[in-house]
């Protein structure tokens, strides 16, 4: 069972691939320790995966395991846990007759493949723990990337996401430092086939020119970008150790939807942070408007060990949760304008296999009758059915 992030589930396929043929009936975890909130799921999700699986072996890994180990590693449910630095590593999982290299996982099942170019992060922003269960940040060389990108379309998957714990700082590691932008035309150049890219959270601070002319006029990069904002308001963005002002995102956003106005932005957004006023809190919930957020992300603050913020004055929980609410409302509010401001035009829809998918900018959809997973088509908007559009062909 994967928790968390695209990094996660990306992961998770790689262990499944490791496991596959093993003798052990092996139940695996990978969790999640970003919020309190995602611990708690995680101990949720290992009594309930034991209930069901009584006799299976259960191991953890992911966040959680490194930064609660010792929390995890005591419940009666768990039989041990796989650190997170060692989960791509056959021998971690003691998996028989695994290959020595872990293996790629097939890409037949779903229509987006999602593959980790970056691992670990070396920033240190006040409120995130993840760090600590990540460690520095390592990047895939390109030829590697576009080896197992090459292998995902080939296998079928029509659309690749890359992802990391901090995808904009790829290639700060390897040789020349090389920024995003070089991999992103690299990959383009040499998989004529890629038909549809797309990017996990980015930091803005370090979107570099080619990745940003690349978002603005390249088609085969989706008019989709999901921003790491964490907050609109500059007081708060200091306390946190962002490396952007609140006028630094409406900048960016500016200028791409100035280039490419069919561009969808999506972020996430702390409510709550510690000494967070009112005031602070109206900043916060204005950049859903300023920067057109119809793709959002909020969290409530939750203090997480070892972490300066947690040493910080808190908001009252109450509060939190009301500040989270009020924003989460406020993006809904924007994304409905959105949508139905979608009703009419054309959209390229890549089809899932629950009888929707998605347009290149993210927006859901409900396809005609008809369509087969993986197939894509053009389809003509009509209306809204609550957080659906409904299409037709065109």
């Amino acid at each position: 069972m994967t928790l968390g992030c695209r990094l996660n589930m990306a992961e998770s396929e790689r262990i499944a691939a490791i496991l596959n043929g093993s003798a052990d009936k092996t139940v695996v975890v990978n969790s999640c320790a970003v919020t309190q909130e995602a611990v708690r799921q995680t101990r949720r999700a290992i009594r309930r995966l034991r209930r069901s699986h009584p006799d299976a072996r259960l191991l953890v890994t992911g966040c959680a395991a490194d930064i609660e180990g010792e929390q995890i590693a005591a419940m009666p449910e768990v039989d041990g846990l796989v650190a997170n630095a060692a989960k791509l590593e056959p021998r971690a999982w003691s998996a028989g007759d695994a290959p020595r290299h872990a293996p790629q996982p097939a890409a037949r099942a779903r229509t987006r493949a999602f593959v980790p170019v970056q691992n670990g992060c070396d920033h240190s922003c006040t409120f995130c723990v993840i760090p600590q269960g990540r460690g520095a940040s390592r990047s895939l060389p390109v030829d590697d990337i576009v080896r197992i990108v090459t292998d995902h379309l080939d296998q079928g998957a029509p659309e690749i996401v890359l992802t990391g714990v901090d995808v904009t700082s790829w290639g700060h590691d390897l040789p020349g430092a090389p920024a995003l932008g070089v991999l992103v035309r690299a990959l383009l150049d040499a998989c004529p086939g890629l038909a549809r890219l797309r990017l996990s959270s980015i930091d803005g601070a370090e979107i570099d020119p080619l990745l940003e002319d690349m978002a603005a006029h390249e088609p085969r990069f989706m008019p989709h970008l999901h921003l790491s904002l964490q907050s609109g308001d500059d007081m708060i963005l200091k306390r946190m150790k962002r490396r952007h002002s609140r006028a630094d995102a409406i900048r960016l956003v500016e200028r791409l939807k100035n280039r490419r106005p069919d561009l969808a932005v999506g972020a996430d957004l702390i409510a709550g942070f510690p000494t967070e006023t009112d005031d602070m809190h109206a900043n916060n919930l204005s950049i859903i408007s300023a920067c057109d957020i119809v793709h959002g992300h909020v969290f409530p603050f939750s203090p997480r060990p070892g972490t300066p913020a947690a040493r910080m004055p808190q908001v009252d929980p109450v509060r939190v949760k009301a500040r989270a609410a009020e924003m989460r409302g406020a993006v809904a509010v924007q994304r409905r304008q959105w949508l139905d401001g979608l009703i009419g035009s054309t959209q390229t829809v890549l089809a899932e296999r629950d009888g929707t998918g998605h347009a290149e900018n993210f927006a859901p959809v409900r396809l005609p009758a008809g369509m087969a997973q993986g197939e894509t088509a053009r389809l003509r908007i009509t209306a809204r059915d609550e957080g659906l559009l409904v299409g037709e062909a065109a």
